[in-house]
């Protein structure tokens, strides 16, 4: 089974049958070993009815109690063998079914890694959540037919060798069941495809609408939103409800000729021996031996038909994550070096100028814009950025990532000890640890969790408030101590005083560094070097926060919130140095 740390090899792209046979070769030693032990175990158990009509014709029937004792033994070591091979299939079609599943969730994280930002412009949240939920381990499934589909095949073929022996007719009427049986429920597995397609896409769609209000429930809350949603929910549900049904009417017949069909099949085989015996052209035992051989055609007979189904579905599931596979990251085709040290950062689309070393804050009355610009200062999409005079895009991605760490006020945050959430990829030592913590002012939370730094934290931080998790969001940038800090909203989610500690200890801990901070709030802005003013994208006014207060009434009135009156400069200057007015907080920090 793959190894963890083993890389899981280049898969076939080029379909969803293509990508299930990869899988197979991946895997080769193991996918011979699972049929050859499901063809051997199935092969044994079609054996029997040839021992029993053997111990009833020579042994039972001329009254042979020595001969059938001997075949009986042999019955019984047989079925021992048979259930000795039993077992090491079934601990090897394990595997292969695990190899298959743990190889795909590792293409697939490792494929969305490399993606980064682009994932979430080329697929859904709810598409790759459904992937790595549903679809891995309905592939993974299919693997199956390569252990007991190929023993069913051979033992088919050696079953109706066996009843060509006895009589022509029950042999020809085994040879042409299967195919008939393919004709019959083929329509409907193709059917299945269709349908079943359609229901994944629903349910992806479904489980990203699920994510959008988990994660803004309360702000649904407070604008008053959350009845207008779930009603589009409740009706999204409904949808996705009746696509199931279509999925479960198509899979119901599937199943249901899965079991009649083979035991209608097999009841024609047990007639017309029964007819023969009776006539006299086959003995009791070969009689026996048909009726056993029957039997045994149940289960292969059948599985062809539950195989047909679940390779179908197999190939939808195949064909989504290929789909994923197939995306393309952001190109890269930067090869100018980066700049030396410092540098400015300019984006010429807004007029912003990032002089390094210095504390820059931008101001907009709308987020959006100010995420734009951190997202282009950044190379988060297309870009005409500048570092140094150089464009950004013609730097290699690896080295602008290096030193340049764009910091979401709503970046994802993975389960695990809060000591290792905060260090991400690059463990740090106790003392750094420390003074990140310090300088998010975040000791609180810190002591505030059983375990302190060693305590486990939920997905997204979900254990934690709003504002914990957005300081524990500025301990991890902070610890990874990068040469530019693009922050988004750092304090958005904290009370006046712990903001205000938060802007202080920041301008301390990112002394001498290059840091961008995209806020309102007069507490931080007021300890920026410099801030730049942006109206409809573009800058418009920069200086100091307390110049802007008294030169910009737009500005005033954005950050101030002194809308009544854009003349008092000094109730302005109040509000930028005791908090934003007008603002409430929760007991843990929060903004509502």
């Amino acid at each position: 089974m793959i190894d963890a740390y083993e890389d899981p090899g280049t898969p076939d792209t080029r379909g969803g049958w293509r990508y299930l046979w990869w899988l197979v070769l991946r895997q080769p030693g193991r996918t011979f070993a699972g049929g050859l032990l499901g063809s051997a175990w199935l092969v044994l158990m079609a054996a029997q009815p040839y021992l029993m009509a053997r111990a009833v014709d020579d042994g039972l029937v001329p009254g042979r109690l020595g001969v059938l004792a001997g075949w009986t033994g042999v019955m019984f070591g047989t079925g021992v063998v048979a259930a000795w091979l039993s077992i090491l299939r079934h601990r090897t079609m394990t595997r292969v079914r695990m190899d298959a599943n743990f190889r795909t969730v590792k293409l697939v994280v490792g494929h969305a890694s490399r993606l980064g930002a682009a994932l979430s412009r080329r697929a859904g949240a709810g598409e790759v959540v459904t992937i790595g939920v549903g679809d891995v381990q309905t592939l993974a499934q299919a693997l199956t037919v390569m252990g007991p589909g190929v023993g069913s095949v051979v033992v088919y073929a050696v079953v109706a060798v066996q009843l060509l022996s006895i009589s022509g007719a029950v042999g020809a009427v085994v040879l042409l069941g299967v195919p008939v049986i393919a004709l019959l429920t083929g329509p409907l597995t193709r059917r299945l495809q269709g349908v079943e397609t359609e229901y994944r896409e629903r349910q992806g769609v479904l489980a990203a609408r699920i994510g959008d209000l988990a994660g803004g429930l309360r702000v649904l809350n407070g604008l008053g939103g959350k009845g207008l949603f779930s009603d589009a929910f409740g009706r999204d549900s409904q949808r996705l409800r009746e696509q199931g049904y279509r999925v479960g009417a198509v899979t119901s017949w599937v199943q249901a000729l899965g079991v009649g069909l083979p035991t209608l099949f097999l009841a024609a085989v047990t007639w017309i021996a029964a007819r023969l015996a009776a006539e006299g052209s086959i003995t009791v035992g070969e009689l026996v031996s048909v009726y056993g051989y029957a039997a045994v055609l149940i289960g292969p007979v059948a599985f062809f038909v539950e195989m047909n189904y679940d390779l179908n579905r197999a190939v939808v599931a195949a064909r989504r994550v290929v789909r994923l596979l197939s995306l393309e990251p952001e190109p890269d085709e930067g090869t100018l070096p980066a700049p030396d040290g410092p540098a400015e950062l300019h984006d010429p689309a807004s007029g912003v100028r990032v002089a390094p070393g210095r504390l820059t804050a931008l101001v907009t009355a709308r987020p959006a814009e100010a995420t734009a610009v951190v997202d282009r200062l950044g190379r988060y999409g297309p870009t005409e950025a500048t570092w140094g005079g150089v464009r950004l895009d013609d730097v290699p991605l690896d080295d602008v990532r290096a030193r340049i760490l764009v910091a979401d006020n709503e970046a994802d945050l993975f389960a695990g000890p809060l000591r290792e959430v905060v260090a991400a990829a690059h463990p740090a030592d106790e003392a750094a640890v420390r003074r990140a913590v310090h300088a998010a002012v975040a000791e609180d939370v810190v002591r505030g969790l059983p375990d302190g730094l060693d305590t486990v934290v939920a997905g997204q931080g979900r254990s934690l408030s709003g504002g914990q998790r957005q300081r524990v969001r500025l301990v991890r940038a902070l610890l990874a101590d990068p040469e530019v800090l693009l922050a988004v909203e750092p304090t958005s989610a904290l009370d006046a005083h712990t903001e205000s500690a938060v802007a202080e200890r920041l301008r301390a801990a990112r002394e001498g560094r290059t840091t961008v901070v995209a806020t309102t709030s007069p507490l931080v802005l007021d300890r920026a070097d410099t801030v730049l003013f942006l109206v409809d994208g573009k800058v418009t006014a920069s200086g100091p926060h307390r110049r802007l207060l008294e030169r910009e009434p737009g500005y005033r009135a954005l950050v101030a919130r002194d809308v009544e009156n854009d003349g008092n400069t000094e109730g302005a200057q109040g509000a930028a140095a005791g908090g934003a007015p007008g603002r409430v907080t929760d007991t843990e920090g929060a903004v509502r």
